[in-house]
């Protein structure tokens, strides 16, 4: 509650937070928009493939072009400016920078860049929720070994269920389940790049007008981002999946804590402390009236009649029985919120959310018949859907993850709806990212799973 205050007491004394920005995309555009309005913060370095397409962010959110430069980064430090460039590797080997975010959106990338900034006693904030899917854990306990913070970024959805997931706990409460909204039917997850704008409700011709990305937006829509953020959010609190993974109940906010009850109690839940996502349409394609399709959630559980008194006393929404109740926030702001994580990474050493097992994962699944030969072309692409399931069934299977279902030609043919396996793929397993996937599997598998 006081990091405003630090970051004040930072800029006063002249010492402010040293951040470098790689990717200067969506996400990244809208930190930086926030940053020269948040104190004890400087934005030192910002790397980019497209420096031109980031100066073209930087104006479009209101940054003066002498605000940063292509000089050098001493040179901006000394001015308090902002250095731009294509040289990511500078960036982090540079000594007086603090904290890197990663925000390119490309796993392979991230995974590299990540393990540079520990080389370099650097702190990450990863943006690129993907690459935490892919190898999360072992980011985490690289960052750990190098003395250094990995941590999810906050303002996207799996830091901010974790603050609820920690809240609760912290209270006293039993977390029963936790997740976000999104808005769902079961055909969107056979729904391609072509298909995305009418389950939007827009013209392909509005789309491009609008400068929208129809693979980005359809990783959301078919179902692989909810995937791989609950990856996150199950690795970082130990919640677990469902043996099936995600249902997508519909439910109203006032219904959350009815329908995320046990099975057995009338609800959904496989079992208690357990991820899922909740669709904001009803079956039939009605929309639910307060959904909380762009928020986030948690329910949790009152375990005495004195406690569940209370829930009754304060108005708040419980099932009928009283026992479960429901926090959330309705809405997120994404890239707006990221300075929580560099003022709580910068100034007390803490992730606002971090993998701590490798408990979920998120597994390439075709979605049409696809044949030997075929190129995959991941996330939110023609091919293939990211399903989430237990990391120890994903183990067991030699399922593929999402993340690194890039360019890989198909060995084997696979059925609609199987999971890819790594036998089924061609992969370069000179890849860093892939040699690191493969090192986590080894860490992180329990005594049985390696026996199968």
């Amino acid at each position: 509650m006081n990091l405003h205050a630090k970051l004040r007491e930072r800029e006063a004394q002249g010492r402010p937070l040293r951040v470098g920005v790689i990717g200067a995309g969506k996400f990244a555009a809208m930190y930086l928009a926030q940053a020269p309005r948040t104190p004890g913060v400087h934005v030192a370095a910002i790397a980019d493939l497209s420096p031109t397409g980031a100066r073209a962010n930087l104006e479009r959110v209101g940054w003066k072009a002498e605000s940063y430069a292509a000089g050098s980064i001493d040179a901006a430090l000394k001015e308090r400016r902002t250095h731009l460039s294509e040289d990511w590797e500078a960036l982090v080997a540079h000594p007086a920078i603090d904290i890197v975010i990663e925000a390119t959106g490309n796993p392979i990338a991230a995974i590299e860049h990540a393990l540079a900034a520990f080389r370099n006693r650097k702190h990450v904030i990863m943006v690129t929720v993907e690459a935490d899917a892919v190898c999360g854990p072992l980011l985490a306990k690289k960052a750990e070994e190098a003395g250094v913070v990995y941590s999810l970024a906050y303002g996207d959805q799996p830091a901010i269920i974790c603050e609820l997931v920690d809240w609760a706990r912290a209270a006293g409460f039993p977390v029963v389940a936790a997740g976000r909204g999104h808005k769902w039917l079961p055909h969107f997850a056979q729904s391609t790049p072509e298909t995305v704008w009418e389950h939007y409700g827009l013209t392909p011709e509005q789309a491009r007008v609008g400068g929208l990305n129809p693979k980005m937006f359809n990783s959301f829509l078919d179902g692989s981002k909810p995937a791989i953020e609950c990856t996150a959010v199950c690795n970082a609190t130990g919640l677990t999946p469902a043996p099936e993974g995600l249902s997508y109940p519909s439910a109203a906010i006032d219904a959350l804590p009815t329908i995320m009850r046990p099975r057995s109690e009338g609800g959904c839940l496989h079992h208690k402390g357990q991820v899922e996502v909740v669709s904001s349409l009803e079956r039939n394609g009605e929309p639910i009236p307060y959904d909380i399709r762009f928020g986030i959630w948690v329910v949790f559980e009152g375990e005495s009649e004195y406690i569940r008194r209370c829930f009754t006393e304060y108005g708040v929404r419980t099932d009928p029985s009283g026992r479960y109740a429901c926090m959330y926030k309705r809405w997120h702001l994404i890239g707006l919120e990221v300075g929580i994580s560099v003022a709580s990474v910068g100034l007390r050493g803490e992730a606002t959310g971090r993998p701590t097992g490798f408990l979920a994962d998120t597994v390439a699944s075709a979605k049409r018949d696809l044949r030997a030969g075929e190129m995959l072309d991941g996330e939110g692409g023609y091919t293939v859907v990211g399903r989430l399931m237990p990391a120890q069934d994903s183990l067991r299977l030699g399922a593929l993850p999402l993340g690194l279902a890039y360019q890989g030609r198909l060995l084997n043919s696979v059925r609609a709806g199987a999971p890819v396996l790594w036998t089924d793929v061609a992969f370069d397993a000179s890849s860093r990212a892939v040699a690191l996937r493969r090192e986590m599997e080894t860490a992180f598998a329990m005594p049985r799973q390696r026996a199968a």
